[in-house]
């Protein structure tokens, strides 16, 4: 795990530089999303490196509400298949790893270790549609965070929202603290079997600048 190096990095606020066009491709250029992988293992310790990787990365008031399950085993597997769309079933009982990405409505009563410096505590408890919109928010920018964290370890991810989250959230999550935002299938892609890639917008189509 990266904690004690990332906090003794450098001091002051020099000037970074760009990363390589090698990086900015295995991230974003070149990533794909993988309905089909190969036949080989995902270490316990990579998808824990992933979600350490994960909660590096900023959210408001740092409340980090994301909650992970990792789905491998046959009976977990079956446990999960009747909440998937259709056309998500075959892909995700084939997957090597699936996770589920879900926020916890209680996020804030970690806020006094997590945000020491604030009673932001005071802010959530008590209002429980601000709380609920804040952990699907950021706990959304976390899923973002952990498909990249993925990539960077050298595997690939097919995030899905196709499922029943009802379903999905009394088999998991039955006390009704955490709910389901995203599913990710997790492996080492079959590069044979993906589609062509869709279009993108070019940031002329879609930027202003005011």
């Amino acid at each position: 795990m990266r904690n004690e190096a990332i906090e003794g990095g450098a001091a002051g606020s020099a000037i970074k530089g760009r990363v390589d066009a090698a990086v900015l491709d295995q991230l974003f250029y070149k990533a794909r999303t993988h309905n089909a992988f190969l036949d080989r293992h995902v270490p316990d310790a990579l998808l824990k490196e992933a979600v350490d990787i994960t909660v590096q990365g900023p959210t408001s008031a740092n409340q980090l509400p994301l909650r992970v399950v990792f789905v491998r085993s046959p009976e977990a597997k079956a446990r999960l298949k009747d909440a998937l769309a259709p056309g998500n079933v075959d892909k995700t009982m084939a997957a090597p790893v699936t996770a589920i990405l879900a926020y916890d409505l209680k996020f804030f009563e970690h806020l006094p270790r997590l945000f020491p410096h604030a009673d932001a505590k005071s802010w959530f408890s008590g209002n429980e549609a601000f709380a609920k919109v804040s952990a699907h928010t950021n706990g959304t920018l976390q899923a973002a965070y952990f498909i990249l964290a993925l990539r960077s370890l050298g595997l690939d991810a097919g995030p899905m929202t196709g499922f029943d989250s009802a379903k999905l959230d009394a088999e998991f999550f039955p006390d009704g603290q955490f709910k389901s935002n995203i599913l990710v299938n997790i492996g080492y892609g079959d590069d044979e079997k993906l589609f062509p890639r869709s279009p993108r917008f070019q940031p002329e189509e879609i930027v202003t600048f005011a």
